[in-house]
């Protein structure tokens, strides 16, 4: 891990990455490969890098999407396993930076709070915590939030009535206690996605027994935990090709799904009933406990690896149990329907909070940036928010395949300014007050208690966030960079001569620019060192 400079200096690096999860060691590589010469530091907020894979440490974590394509595009998984526990995948992404040689140019322990856009210096000036109320700075020419949308410090936790009552203990997925014995203890899971279905099945192996209690069912999916074709494709091809040729596969069978249930949703609803109840003891109510009322991916689908979760059902180890808590007891908790389910263990996996960009504060020239009052172009910029790019994976597909679309086409904007001679790139609505609808669409209830304070996404392209990795192949990959809504711009005083027509290539002089409010972030940025990583 690196170094960080001295106490009085600030900083500056081309691209300042916040976030040393699967997106922004995915940042990283990209940029390498593309830009060697710019300079970069990563910046994590906690302890380790891996993000999401070192902060859940709940038994039996692990991928519900195929590692083929929940992996790096340039970095073959190699286990004979596609869905893998979650600290094989917290070693594959660890390797992916120490192969590089990116985990040099990591910083953890360091959380970036507040980000200030100067426009007279064209650039960012990062606020950074260090620890208890030590703070330092770094200025950056482009941002790239690797962030993910998850909170880190804390998991959703409805109200609990009586919670208070409960004489055992109750715990959270996302603050899993390392001396927690359930050992031959009585487990209550309350929850229906996709870490509740993972931790039914890991606690059973050594708990008396599981109960998992849901207020209503999810769609839940077989896959196997071996792809014996991917498998053979690599034994074939060597694994490089054969791990491309295995995600293209995929890549095709994930949306082949998404699309059968989308057209076809109660084609979907019965083929996933049946599946499912071929699984499960003979007489069981399916339709009670595996049955939604909603539509197949409306919300995301829970896939369990080679069958685990119905295994476990049949075999005795652990229920399943449709119902609402009308209050804790001293043993466990009383439903609406008056049943007492006793417990030694309560785990509370009822979801996750969503926050967008960490909870980073930003700022335009002296001005607040209201994220809820953004729009999202291309699924990666914000207008009006100038050199600041994020990604946000699929909901409806695994994460990493949007992470070499979106990193590549942010290379290929940096080429773009270096030929232009440009050091300002931002979106800008092509109307005031343009149409707009929620950033994700999708029913899930950790994304509807947080839709108010994300970005919005337009009702067409390129003001729309795809959850289809064909569309941004089109559009990130193999598409026009010029677009009429993306403005390049010099704003540190040299001409700049437009060399595709298409762009908005704009000179601003002293006149032009805004008033600069921020006084103190542009004192520290105009004598920002130019020290590279």
């Amino acid at each position: 891990m690196e170094a960080s400079p001295g106490p009085h200096a600030v900083e500056h690096v081309d691209v300042l990455i916040i976030g040393a999860g699967i997106s922004g060691i995915g940042c990283a590589y990209y940029l390498q490969k593309h830009h060697p010469q710019r300079s970069y530091v990563l910046l994590e907020a906690r302890e380790r890098i891996g993000g999401t894979w070192d902060l859940f440490r709940y038994p039996g974590v692990r991928s519900d999407s195929d590692l083929h394509t929940f992996g790096f595009e340039f970095k073959p998984w190699r286990s004979e396993y596609a869905l893998a526990e979650g600290a094989e995948i917290l070693d594959y992404i660890r390797e992916a930076a120490s192969e590089n040689g990116i985990d040099r140019h990591i910083r953890t322990n360091q959380r970036v709070v507040a980000l200030a856009w100067s426009s007279t210096q064209a650039r960012w000036l990062a606020t950074i915590q260090l620890g208890g109320t030590r703070t330092q700075q770094i200025s950056a020419d482009w941002v790239f939030a690797g962030t993910g949308y998850y909170r880190y410090d804390a998991g959703y936790l409805p109200d609990l009535p009586g919670v208070q009552n409960f004489a055992g203990r109750v715990v959270h997925p996302q603050r899993w206690p390392s001396d927690l014995d359930y050992d031959g203890k009585r487990v209550l899971v309350i929850g229906s996605g996709a870490t509740a279905v993972t931790l039914v099945p890991a606690m059973a192996k050594r708990a008396a027994h599981v109960t998992m209690l849901q207020r209503s069912p999810t769609y839940v999916m077989s896959l196997p935990r071996r792809d014996k074709l991917a498998n053979w494709l690599q034994r074939r091809f060597g694994p490089d090709r054969g791990y491309a040729l295995a995600r293209r596969k995929n890549i095709l069978l994930q949306t082949g799904l998404y699309q059968f249930c989308q057209r076809y949703p109660r084609r979907a609803r019965r083929l996933i009933r049946r599946l499912a109840a071929k699984q499960l003891p003979v007489g069981y109510p399916v339709d009670v406990h595996f049955n939604p009322r909603y539509d197949p991916w409306d919300q995301r689908l829970c896939f369990v690896p080679s069958g685990d979760l119905f295994r476990t059902i049949r075999e005795g180890k652990a229920a399943v149990v449709t119902d609402t808590i009308q209050t804790f007891t001293r043993n466990g908790v009383r439903l609406t329907s008056g049943t007492e389910l006793e417990a030694d263990i309560i785990v509370t996996a009822t979801g996750l909070r969503l926050q967008a960009f960490g909870g980073i504060e930003l700022s335009v020239d002296g001005t607040r940036v209201e994220l809820s009052e953004k729009v999202a172009f291309r699924g990666m910029l914000l207008d009006g928010v100038p050199n600041l790019a994020f990604l946000i994976g699929y909901t409806n597909a695994s994460w990493t395949l949007k992470v070499g679309l979106v990193c590549e086409h942010f290379c290929r904007l940096l080429t773009h300014m270096d030929e232009v001679g440009a050091d300002t790139c931002v979106a800008r609505l092509p109307y005031p007050h343009m149409p707009t609808r929620p950033l994700l669409d999708f029913q899930a209830g950790y994304v509807q208690r947080a839709l108010d304070a994300l970005p919005r996404q337009g009702m067409q392209a390129p003001w729309q966030l795809p959850m289809s990795v064909l569309e941004d192949t089109r559009v990130l990959r193999d598409g026009p960079l010029e677009d009429r809504n993306l403005e390049f711009t010099r704003m540190r005083g040299r001409a700049v001569e437009a060399t595709v027509p298409a762009v908005s290539v704009v000179q601003v002089t002293s006149a032009d620019a805004p008033d600069e409010p921020v006084q103190d972030a542009s004192a520290q940025l105009a004598t920002a060192t130019s020290s590279s990583v």
